[in-house]
């Protein structure tokens, strides 16, 4: 289960708006779902680059709007009227065209089955198997996942739209087993986890590792994704002072338990103390009396 260590951080509205409440209103599943059937109803294609790194996708206006809803690609400017072109990322068209199944790709004017489009993909960038299945993992439980280039990960992952709250999570990647090479040894080295962690806490954000590992199968196929296991870990710092003022120390103002305890035995033992004494002089006082 994805931890929520420190909770959302929602941007401030105009006016005082509650982006909260707003995210609550329209869940980024029923959005997904809306797009998904928006999409497929169309039978759109998508256009793979040269490259093979990402594609291009033209929609209708209100499509486009679905695609900004969900924080799917980014919007080109285009002068054309009624039509709006997104530029996907990799994972991106990927999961709309494996995930979601709502869209077709082409290249070169020819429509690519899954299989020719997981090539291609895979031939663009070698650690595309474990990165997708990071990305499907946490879009398929509805977090907005991004790019996190400029952070020093590899996404990062928001609530909802990155419009309404920042995003909390800082994600690595790290693939376990022998299919994937030499692409193992990451975080391996402490100097690599501290940088890391270091990075995301400096912008306020949840390092993230997702480990992605496997029995032994063959990364050639889309068919791969089914025997690939995502492990979530959060890592974060430990600060000695901070831990010791917060959980050490009591609180002045509200002692602890065992300093009641101890007043109340104290106030106690002093009642009775002076009932006896005052037991003993009465007792000595009669005495006198008598003789």
């Amino acid at each position: 289960q994805l931890m929520d260590k420190a909770g959302p951080r929602w941007k401030k509205g105009k006016d005082g708006k509650d982006f909260a409440a707003l995210a609550a209103a329209h869940p980024m599943s029923s959005i997904v779902a809306e797009l998904q059937s928006s999409l497929k109803g169309s039978k759109l294609v998508a256009t793979l680059s040269n490259q093979g790194r990402d594609a291009t996708l033209g929609v209708n206006l209100q499509q486009a709007t679905l695609l900004n809803r969900a924080a799917f690609g980014r919007a080109l400017d285009n002068a054309e009227a009624g039509k709006q072109w997104f530029q996907l990322g990799a994972e991106e068209v990927f999961y709309l065209y494996h995930g979601l199944k709502c869209i077709s790709v082409s290249e070169s004017k020819k429509l690519l089955s899954e299989g020719e489009l997981w090539d291609h993909l895979c031939s663009a960038s070698e650690s595309f198997p474990e990165m997708y299945k990071a990305y499907s993992h946490l879009r398929s439980k509805n977090w907005v996942v991004r790019s996190g280039l400029q952070y020093g990960a590899d996404f990062v992952a928001y609530r909802h739209h990155p419009a309404l709250v920042h995003s909390e999570f800082a994600v690595v990647v790290v693939p376990e087993g022998v299919e994937f090479g030499g692409r193992c040894g990451r975080l391996k080295v402490w100097s690599d986890l501290l940088c890391a962690l270091r990075a995301s806490g400096s912008v306020a954000k949840t390092l993230l590792v997702l480990t992605v590992s496997s029995s032994i199968c063959e990364l050639s196929s889309p068919d791969c994704l089914e025997q690939l296991v995502v492990h979530e870990r959060t890592i974060t710092r430990w600060i000695a002072q901070q831990c010791r003022e917060q959980r050490c120390e009591p609180s002045r103002e509200e002692p602890n338990n065992e300093e009641q305890d101890h007043t109340r035995e104290t106030v106690v033992f002093n009642y009775w103390g002076v009932i006896l004494g005052f037991t003993v002089l009465s007792s000595l006082l009669v005495y006198k009396l008598r003789f």
